[in-house]
């Protein structure tokens, strides 16, 4: 079996105080039920578990019967950090899940034929991630705003989710995480010595951080 662990418990800080993006209007839905629907639809998805707010565990499970997600499991709370609310998911997951594929609820322009070529690619390697290619030139600063030095883009790529992996592997890498903090799952199964490999995503799949974003996330989806 293969569950997907949506994660929308962020603070939302850069959107203002008392704001949780997640549940902002998209159009005719809220912003987490776009990617809620995208794992409904996937194939290669059997289940879903939801990490929210402590306080928005009642709205969504509303959202989730409102639009007819079927495969939802659970709804958890989430951890004052991300990897404490992946690791809240994880904990929610049946014994029977092999695979897993975590998401932020906050990217909704994904798509289920994305959603299923990364967990595809997991299937084969073990572990996989969403992510494309650096384009613009990528300047070091390490002090203020004094450019320190220029990065080969030759070797970058932007990371983004979902990202997907043999249950065990992310499991173990985050039991063993100790006291660091990461910034994606990759980076957690980076540490306990796994590979990590990347599947090219081309079309839009940006995280919604300011009200700019949720903008042109409008113009993208809403028809």
């Amino acid at each position: 079996m293969t569950t997907a662990i949506i994660v929308a418990a962020g603070k939302s800080e850069r959107m203002g105080t008392g704001t949780d993006k997640a549940f902002l209007s998209l159009g005719n839905k809220p912003v987490v039920a776009w990617s809620l629907l995208a794992f409904e639809r996937c194939a290669d998805v059997d289940r879903i578990v939801l990490v929210v707010r402590k306080e928005q565990q009642l709205a969504a499970k509303a959202v989730a019967r409102m639009f007819g997600i079927s495969k939802l499991i659970a709804i958890v709370p989430g951890g004052n950090k991300r990897q404490e609310s992946v690791q809240a998911g994880l904990a929610a997951c049946d014994a029977d899940t092999r695979f897993v594929v975590v998401h932020d609820g906050a990217r909704p322009c994904i798509t289920p034929d994305v959603v299923s070529e990364v967990v595809k690619l997991a299937k084969r390697v073990g572990a996989a991630t969403v992510g494309r290619r650096i384009t613009d030139t990528v300047k070091r600063v390490e002090k203020g705003t004094a450019v320190s030095g220029t990065e080969d883009r030759d070797k970058l790529w932007a990371v983004q989710t979902p990202q997907a992996f043999h249950f065990k592997i992310l499991a173990n890498a985050y039991k063993n995480l100790g006291k660091n903090d990461v910034t994606d799952d990759c980076q957690a199964v980076e540490l306990s010595g796994e590979t990590v490999r990347i599947y090219e995503n081309r079309a839009p799949n940006f995280k919604i951080t300011t009200v700019e974003d949720l903008q042109i996330a409008s113009a993208l989806l809403v028809k």
